[in-house]
Parts: structure tokens; C-alpha cells; sequence
């Protein structure tokens, strides 16, 4: 019986390309079971789009001086044009800059409001002195409160999945300036989350106990356990959705709060240029909504965006949420930061039409139920030993021996003998399996089945030796080609979720169209017979192709090459000597010094370049009193762009370093000859 299912897919970040991390935890996995529930014959609306908001993508624009329409704008085309090629089913995608992204999260965000689902809160927020604005909870690292990680996010664990407020963080700094953050007040809105307690309890511990992955419930009942507290769904920020109240003046909807209504515009924006009814997708309890995502985003769908939900009044939940572990690449965690990644729009370009190939290796090694890893050599052995030596050689020599025994016409069947029936029987049991399994989310185990099919075929050919009796035996030959094309195209049906090029060309080459069967699963379930004798099939093409040592030992060397080229570039990136010269510093002699109210780590400093008086604010307070450095020399950088710091004016930069105790100290001109003005070059 045909159903309704919403699938979503996480929305990728825009401040980058997709990496193969994301394909193996999220995008491969709904591609596998949306296409799967297609070819079931059910109603599968599959939806996804770019993630545009937030901090970081304001701090990429300002960084390379431009707005952060054109830095989303960017990566937007990039990810869905990388999408495309890679062949990820989605029936829209999607972005959250969009105007009908915009009315929606501002409807979604003023029916809570009028439900008196948030609570107007004054609170002590992490505050960036040196850059002036409020920080993201990814934008502070500090020492986790539970494990004691060093490397902890403001709001998540990623070592202990522990979550948590960025003041509880030991020893906080702002990932942007390395500096220690102020708390300065504010006033946000809060989704009373406290008070979704009791029926997130029933729903996650007592109804999805069985049917959830262990990783997913065990998270949201430690979430549960520690007891829910109201968050923040509103950040001080410019880009972004504007919150829809006059009160709220600079106010924009927390990114993680607009992001996961973005499944909902996502939808609407399909409906309507395909004149359907949205709503039956979100708000009707007959269909199944799944969300796919990574472990690190199992609170935000489990948890927050359920309470969202259901404070709404009128949206299903979700029937399951399969979040998956990390990959890790060649031994050590994917960073985009280090650039150790493998980057999908380089994967394609570097191998192209092996779209497949990369599907199947990230499937068959998923990290479904802990991290798993990625590695070259891996990768060509899955493709070499697996792909081209069982799928593609059983596929080939059936194609083959057809066209040289009956130039290409389906032999008819004859007389089954009980090898026929057993390997029949044995394939049966191996569909059974692959069903079983995607329906569980177990799309590794239901991978590693496809290639079994392959197995038997190539065993059952190697066993029955068609081409040492086609003398002797013409009608047992008949027979065992015959079942070697029905399992031919069994394979052609059975592996479109997993491989859907593949499958498209397997069904190309057996002249799918030209039998009188549709080749669907259920078909292929009920036992009926695909294909019909004296159909004509074509000539054999290649399915996979051999990868060789030189194309792996180059991915490994662009690797690692790539690895330390950023290394390099993180210590200290060379500049020529015109851009060094562009820089204007000065000797100057610090004339007056004295401490910027409200501010623990700020000096007001008036210093005297010879031919003007500079006032400059430096982060210096926590080193020096302001008494300490009247006199002293130091090195000014007086062309530096002008900017307003803690209300201040500042017209250039004092030169400073680290000593061994991590305490800054000027870079100081200590001959006395070396007068204010002097040039430095």
C-alpha cells in the first residue's frame, strides 16, 4: 500500500564546498532511502537547501570585504551544482536567504509568540570587545565542564556530545580574536523548552525506546535526564531573518532556529511551482516525516525542533531521525579548516562518471554506529576487487556470452534443475534482506547484500561452466544464460538506490523498455520473470573500470600536500614586498593611557607619531596599568583602516607580542636615537 513520506536532508553550511563526511552521514543516505520508497511506488517529497545565516558567514563577507549575499550566493551554487552532478534525487533544494524562507520562519516565529511560547529574558552574553558584537555559540572554544575537552564549542561537545551555555565553558576565548570574551547584557527571546519537558519524555523515552538508533536516544535522554532549560531564538546580528516585532530593533532569528523551518519553505516553495498542497506533507498524521542528519545535530532535531513543532499546534514529529557517526579521512577527523578533506567538486572533476564508485565506498563503510574512516587505498580496493571483479565481471561475461551464443536474443528456459531454483532462491532471500534493512536505516548491511547478489551470480556461472557444455548441452546452456540475464536484471532493479547510474546503464544495455514486464521492485519481489525471450540485448559496455596506483597516490599526495601547504599558511602566509610595503609603520611615544569604562581588557591610548597625536585602543589592560607605559616607545601602524571600539574612535594599531607567559608586550624601539615619526622599512 502506497504512503507518504517527508524526507529531509540536513541543510549544508554555505561557507564551503561539500566534503565526503557530509555524503557519508547525511546526503547518501536520503538519497538511498527516498529512492528506494519511489521505486516502492509511495509518495516521497525529498527536500533540502543551503543554510545562510548565522555569524560566520557575516565574518567570511567582512574578511574578504564583500556582503554576505555574495559570500551565500557563492557556496549556494556551488554545493547545489555539486549536488546535481553527484546525482542526490532531491525533489527541492532550497535556501534560507530566500524570501519565502523569510515569511515562513516569520510566520512560524510570530504563531509561538502569540502561543506565549517564549519567555522576553535579560541575560549576561558573550561579547567580543575587539570586533564589537555579540559572539556565536560556535564562535567561543573553551574546556568542556564535563570531559574537560580543551577544543569545546560554546554550545556542544563534540568529543563527549555533551551540550550546554557558553558561560558554563572553562576558560572561554573568542575563536575570532583568541581573546577572552566580556559577558554584557542583553535582551532575547526564549522557547520555553523547560516546559516541553514532560511530553518530549513520552514521545522520545517511552515511544522511540526500540525504533531509534542507540546513538539518538541515548543523546536526547542524557538532554532529558540533565533537564530542559529555555534557549535563546534570537541573536544580535544584521544578517539574518529579522525577528517580526518592533521591540526587537537588530534582533535576528538564531540560526538554529531558522534553519530547520527551512524543510518547511523548502516545501512550500516546491508545492507551489508544482501546484500541490503543502500542508498534506507537514500536518497530516498519514505521512512519515524523517529527518537525516549527523550526530551532531541530534538535539536540534530530536529535541528543539520537535518542541518548535509541537508549540505550533498543527505539524506532524518525526517517525524516526537515523543520525549517523563521523568519517574520518585516512586516520585523522576531516577538517575544513586544515583543508583536509575530500572535497566533492574535486572528486568529480578527478574522476569523472564515477559517481557510483564513491557512493558505493562511502555506503559500505558508513558510520552508522561509530566513526569510520575514509581511506585511498580503500577506496581502490573497494572499486578494483568489489565493483569491477564481482558486479561488473558477472554483468559482463552474462552480456557477453549472449551476444557470442545467441547474437544478443534472451535464450528461452528450459527444464530447472535444482541449481537454478537454489540460486533463484538464495537471491530471493538476499532482496529480502536489502528491504529489511533500508527500512531499518542499515544501509551499509543492505550494501554489502547488493554486492552478495553479484557473488552468487558470478558462483552460479562459474559452477554450470556454460561455455564447456554449449556443444554438448545447447538447451542447459539456454537455461543457465537465461537465469544469469534474470539475475542481470534483478541486479539492474535492486541496485538503482545505491547505484543509480549504474542500474540506468545496466537497464540500457538489457533493453529494460523492450520486455513486456515492468522491472519495479515489487516485481522483482513477487518472483515474476523481468525479462522475455528473444528480446535483443545490446553489446557489453564496462560498468566499472580498474583505478590505478598512480590516480590513488596522487589523491594521497594532493592530500597531503594540501595538509601541509595549510599548515604553512596557518603559521604565516607569504607576502611580497609590495604588499609589505604598503603597510605605514611609525615610532611612537605613548603620551597618555587610561582604561575605557565597562571594559576589563581595553586601554585609550594618545600617542605621539611626531606629526600628530594618534588615539588608538589596544586590548592591553590585562597587562599593563595605564601609569606603567606613559613614555614608552612603540610601533604604530598608522594606515590601518579607522574604527569605533568600545565607542572610541581608534585611528591604527600598537605592534605587540607574547612573551613566554602569554602576557602582550609591545614591540618596543628601545635606541634612543630612534625619535617619533622615524619610519620603519
Amino acid at each position: 500500500m502506497s504512503k507518504r513520506y517527508t524526507i529531509t536532508a540536513a541543510l549544508p553550511y554555505t561557507n564551503g564546498p561539500i566534503h565526503i563526511g557530509h555524503l557519508a552521514g547525511v546526503y547518501i543516505p536520503a538519497d538511498i532511502y527516498s529512492r528506494f520508497l519511489r521505486i516502492k511506488g509511495n509518495d516521497v517529497l525529498f527536500v533540502c537547501g543551503s543554510d545562510e545565516h548565522g555569524v560566520p558567514i557575516t565574518l567570511k563577507a567582512k574578511k574578504d570585504g564583500i556582503n554576505p549575499q555574495d559570500v551565500v550566493d557563492k557556496y549556494h551554487k556551488i554545493i547545489k551544482d555539486s549536488f546535481v552532478d553527484f546525482g542526490i534525487s532531491f525533489d527541492n533544494y532550497s535556501r534560507t536567504s530566500s524570501k519565502i524562507h523569510h515569511k515562513t520562519a516569520s510566520d512560524f516565529f510570530t504563531k509561538l509568540n502569540d502561543n506565549n511560547q517564549f519567555a522576553k529574558i535579560e541575560s549576561e552574553q558573550f561579547y567580543d570587545e575587539s570586533e564589537d558584537q555579540f559572539l556565536a555559540d560556535r564562535f567561543i572554544i573553551g574546556t568542556c565542564p564535563k570531559c574537560h575537552n580543551t577544543e569545546c564549542y560554546g554550545d556542544q561537545c563534540e568529543k563527549c556530545g555533551a551540550s550546554h551555555n557558553a558561560i558554563d565553558l572553562i576558560n572561554p576565548k573568542s575563536s575570532i580574536t583568541g581573546l577572552s570574551p566580556e559577558l554584557k547584557k542583553t535582551t532575547h527571546w526564549y522557547l520555553k523548552l523547560d516546559s516541553h519537558q514532560s511530553f518530549l519524555e513520552d514521545w522520545i523515552l517511552k515511544s522511540h525506546k526500540l525504533d531509534w538508533k542507540p546513538n539518538v536516544y541515548g543523546q536526547c535522554k542524557s538532554w532529558l535526564d540533565d533537564g530542559l532549560k529555555p534557549r535563546a531564538v534570537t541573536r544580535d546580528l544584521e544578517w539574518g531573518v529579522p525577528v517580526p516585532l518592533e521591540s526587537a530593533n537588530g534582533k535576528v532569528l538564531y540560526v538554529w532556529f531558522d534553519a530547520p523551518i527551512g524543510y518547511i519553505s523548502s516545501t512550500i516553495e516546491w508545492a507551489k511551482n508544482n501546484n500541490k498542497n503543502w500542508e498534506k506533507y507537514w500536518k497530516d498524521p498519514e505521512t512519515e516525516l524523517i529527518h537525516f542528519i549527523g550526530k551532531d545535530n541530534i538535539v536540534f532535531h530530536c529535541i528543539i525542533f520537535p518542541a518548535m513543532l509541537k508549540a505550533e499546534g498543527s505539524y506532524i514529529l518525526p517517525k524516526n531521525v537515523p543520525a549517523n557517526e563521523f568519517l574520518n579521512l585516512e586516520g585523522d577527523k576531516i577538517s575544513t579548516s586544515k583543508n583536509w578533506a575530500v572535497w566533492l567538486p574535486e572528486y568529480l572533476k578527478d574522476f569523472p562518471n564515477q559517481q557510483d564508485v564513491l557512493r558505493y565506498v562511502l555506503t559500505s563503510n558508513a558510520p552508522e554506529t561509530k566513526d569510520n574512516d575514509f581511506t585511498w587505498k580503500d577506496f581502490q580496493a573497494k572499486n578494483n576487487n568489489e565493483l569491477v571483479a564481482i558486479f561488473g565481471n558477472f554483468i559482463n561475461r552474462v552480456v557477453v556470452l549472449t551476444n557470442k551464443y545467441y547474437n544478443g536474443a534472451i535464450p528461452k528456459k528450459n527444464n530447472f534443475l535444482d541449481d537454478d531454483k537454489e540460486v533463484l532462491n538464495q537471491i530471493d532471500m538476499s532482496i529480502l534482506k536489502i528491504e529489511k534493512s533500508i527500512q531499518k536505516f542499515r544501509f551499509r548491511e543492505a550494501c554489502n547484500e547488493l554486492i552478495n547478489i553479484s557473488r552468487t551470480g558470478n558462483k552460479y556461472l562459474a559452477d554450470q561452466e556454460p561455455w564447456k557444455i554449449i556443444k554438448e548441452d545447447q538447451a542447459r546452456v539456454e537455461t543457465v544464460m537465461y537465469v544469469s540475464l534474470q539475475i542481470s536484471a534483478i541486479l539492474s532493479v535492486i541496485s538503482e538506490p545505491f547505484l543509480p547510474n549504474t542500474s540506468k546503464k545496466l537497464k540500457d544495455i538489457l533493453n529494460s523498455k523492450d520486455h513486456q514486464i515492468e522491472w519495479t521492485w515489487d516485481n522483482v519481489i513477487k518472483n515474476i520473470n523481468l525479462i522475455k525471450t528473444g528480446v535483443n540485448i545490446n553489446k557489453a559496455e564496462l560498468l566499472f573500470t580498474k583505478i590505478e596506483d598512480k590516480e590513488i597516490d596522487f589523491q594521497i599526495s594532493k592530500l597531503n600536500s594540501s595538509k601541509k601547504s595549510k599548515s604553512i599558511v596557518s603559521k604565516k602566509q607569504e607576502v611580497n614586498l609590495n604588499d609589505f610595503s604598503k603597510l605605514n609603520l611609525k615610532i611612537g611615544a605613548i603620551l597618555e593611557a587610561k582604561k575605557i569604562k565597562k571594559s576589563k581588557k581595553l586601554l585609550l591610548l594618545k600617542v605621539d607619531i611626531k606629526d600628530e597625536i594618534r588615539t588608538i585602543v589596544s586590548g592591553i589592560a590585562k597587562s599593563y596599568d595605564p601609569y606603567e607605559i606613559i613614555g614608552t616607545k612603540v610601533v604604530v601602524l598608522t594606515n590601518l583602516e579607522s574604527k569605533v571600539i568600545a565607542g572610541v574612535q581608534s585611528q591604527g594599531m600598537v605592534l605587540l607580542t607574547k612573551d613566554e607567559n602569554d602576557r602582550d608586550v609591545f614591540i618596543s624601539p628601545d635606541n634612543i636615537s630612534t625619535n617619533e615619526g622615524l619610519d620603519i622599512s
